[in-house]
């Protein structure tokens, strides 16, 4: 009798499928094999079974990018199609020091030198230390080197020589370390150890030249970069077809930042560590007074962990569906944070054909930065530099400031007195899961929604004394104002509006200053009979907290209450609310569902939630029939400003 195929890799069922095939032969039968050494023997059968089946199931995942679970397995099989996973991020401070010398006659430039710069006292315990990979020179004026606005990175730099053997024909050049930033790492090549000659190469991850667009040559200084195991990384120099080959003798200088990654964000209290020096008379001299303190300009931020085996897993395969060219939203939404600006934490892409009216052949691009809310100027006109490599000629990029929508909720939560302590641990548990939320993925990404019966769910499953909540939502823009002249304003909320009432009001804002009206005035809305339009006008209030409007002026804007945009004709503001050192306008709305969605380039954000506890009387056992029990309205309080 053959032996029967396995359909478990349970260890009694191998064992008993064994045991099955001797009784089955006519050498063991009537053999007892539960009492008799025989049945030791099926125990290791049975157990080197198991374990061979186990590895081949391991073995059989790990060839897999899907199933792959180890690092240096996921890597390899992304480095099959190209992918170079991100490295650590160093973390960057832009620091200010001056050096004044006191030395007669002054120097005429002033070298702060490659190496540590700054290192910080004890931060959660441990110090950090920021420096250069090259040295930076400032001329001397009036007896003064102002090293201002001086980008400095967390970590410590290192140097690393290989001498090149054609006479080794397995010669790696690995970098010997965990934890390196690659956006430091720099590379030369020297002809020979006696030369003087240095030789900059610069890194490529195409048979096309990133600046140029042209292919790689046999004389191109180039080198490109893979990640082996232990989160190392290996350099690989051309061959003498595509990129320049290394001759016998050449001496490979490496030069790199180990950083802490995340761990030195936030980082603002520094101390000067580094080494400042003048040449005099061919001579170099260390100055060792006269430099001030150190200021950080900001906390320092950017710093980031390498990229994780889900990442990893996620992006490899859609890198290399997009073939490096971007044609559609997809292809942007993957390239820009992979191979252009790394410092994305969300994304939004889409087409001018969108728009109303439609914008054709632009593509809008909206950025949340992992640090600080907006992308910096520079940093946007590098990406659309960047993007002139992958994206098709008459396509014009836009890259769009980033646009919060906020979310404000109020929640009128019941609770059983019996099962709660107070009041007020209870809310402020719900407060803390409610902040949970806004903290989540769920919510801080482009195309997020609000979930509502996930919010709710989320506030009655706080604690166990919550027994139901009745909870509002509103959403909130604040309107940037272009103070003391004529401008035009037009907002959205990508979510449609609920018309409470069709004698207006439906929209709120605050106060602020219009030229020619004397008083402080507001938005208030007029909705037509179609229920999809209205009017905009100003009104102003007789005394503060009053609930009867003064109308000021009509038809000063229109509504789209479908699509939830406000547009306002040119006006002239001198003066709204201060936030943040800037005029704006608050305005707040509520949602005809609310399930909102943060649409294309609005990020959600939920600002304030309020939460007040009513104690239940019919659960708590003070009324059990309900005749003073407190009834909550679902809809919002009919208020007229903000």
């Amino acid at each position: 009798m053959s032996l029967l195929n396995f359909t478990s890799l349970d260890f009694d069922q191998i064992k008993e499928t064994l045991k099955q095939y001797l009784q089955s032969n006519s050498n063991f039968t009537d053999y007892e094999f539960e009492g008799s050494n025989l049945s030791t023997i099926l125990d290791v059968l049975a157990y080197n079974t198991y374990i061979t089946s186990y590895n081949a199931n391991m073995i059989s995942n790990e060839v897999f990018i899907d199933s792959a679970t180890l690092r240096e397995n996921v890597v390899a099989l992304a480095r099959n199609i190209g992918y170079v996973p991100r490295s650590k991020k160093a973390s960057i401070a832009t620091i200010n020091f001056t050096v004044e010398p006191g030395i007669t006659p002054p120097p005429t430039t002033i070298t702060l030198k490659k190496g540590p710069v700054a290192a910080s006292n004890a931060f959660g315990g441990q110090s950090f230390v920021f420096g250069l990979t090259k040295e930076v020179t400032k001329p001397v004026i009036d007896g003064v080197a102002s090293f201002l606005e001086l980008d400095v990175k967390e970590g410590t730099v290192v140097d690393q020589k290989f001498p090149y053997s054609t006479n080794n024909i397995n010669q790696r050049f690995i970098l010997s370390n965990a934890g390196i930033d690659l956006s430091t790492l720099e590379v030369y090549v020297r002809p020979s150890s006696t030369s003087t000659l240095l030789s900059s190469y610069t890194r490529q991850d195409s048979l096309f030249d990133a600046v140029t667009g042209s292919s790689i040559t046999k004389d191109s200084l180039i080198y490109y970069i893979q990640e082996i195991e232990d989160e190392q990384y290996e350099i690989i120099f051309g061959d003498g077809i595509f990129g320049k080959e290394l001759s016998d003798g050449n001496i490979v200088e490496v030069s790199y930042i180990l950083s802490n990654g995340s761990e030195a964000n936030g980082i603002s209290n520094l101390t000067f560590a580094g080494k400042c020096t003048y040449n005099r008379n061919a001579v170099e001299n260390t100055i060792t007074s006269g430099i001030s303190l150190v200021t950080a300009n900001t906390p320092s931020s950017g710093g980031d962990e390498i990229e994780s085996v889900d990442s990893v897993k996620k992006y490899a395969p859609q890198i290399y569906s997009t073939q490096n060219r971007a044609l559609t939203s997809n292809d942007y939404e993957i390239l820009i944070p992979n191979k252009i600006y790394p410092e994305t934490e969300s994304i939004s892409v889409y087409g001018g054909e969108e728009l109303v009216p439609p914008q054709y052949g632009k593509v809008f691009i909206s950025i949340k930065p992992r640090t600080g809310d907006f992308v910096p100027n520079a940093i946007k006109e590098n990406i659309k530099r960047d993007l002139r490599k992958y994206s098709v000629a008459g396509i014009v990029p836009e890259i769009l400031d980033l646009k919060y929508l906020y979310l404000e909720t109020e929640s009128k939560v019941y609770y059983n007195t019996s099962l709660a302590p107070n009041a007020l641990m209870v809310s402020s548990i719900i407060l803390n899961n409610i902040n949970k939320l806004a903290a989540s993925a769920e919510l801080n990404k482009y195309g997020a929604r609000l979930k509502y019966s996930k919010f709710l769910k989320v506030i009655d499953q706080s604690h166990e004394s919550v027994t139901s909540n009745v909870t509002t939502v509103e959403m909130r823009r604040d309107l940037r104002l272009a103070i003391d002249q004529f401008a035009e304003y037009a907002i959205d909320f990508g979510n449609q509006f609920h018309i409470s009432s069709m004698d207006g009001f439906n929209i709120r804002s605050t106060a602020f200053r219009v030229l020619d009206i004397g008083n402080e005035v507001y938005l208030y809305d007029l909705p037509n009979t179609d229920k999809r339009t209205g009017t905009l006008g100003l009104f102003s209030l007789d005394a503060p907290g009053s609930t009867t409007p003064m109308i000021e002026r009509s038809n000063v804007g229109v509504v789209n209450y479908n699509t939830g945009r406000i547009t306002l004709n040119p006006i002239n503001i001198v003066s709204g609310k201060t936030k943040d050192a800037q005029q704006i306008l608050e305005i707040s709305v509520v949602p005809e569902s609310n399930d909102v969605i943060g649409l294309q380039d609005l990020y959600l954000q939920l600002d304030t939630s309020n939460v007040e506890m009513i104690i239940d009387e019919i659960a708590s056992g003070a009324d059990p029939s309900g005749s003073t029990y407190t009834v909550t309205s679902s809809y919002t309080d009919r208020k007229i400003v903000r």
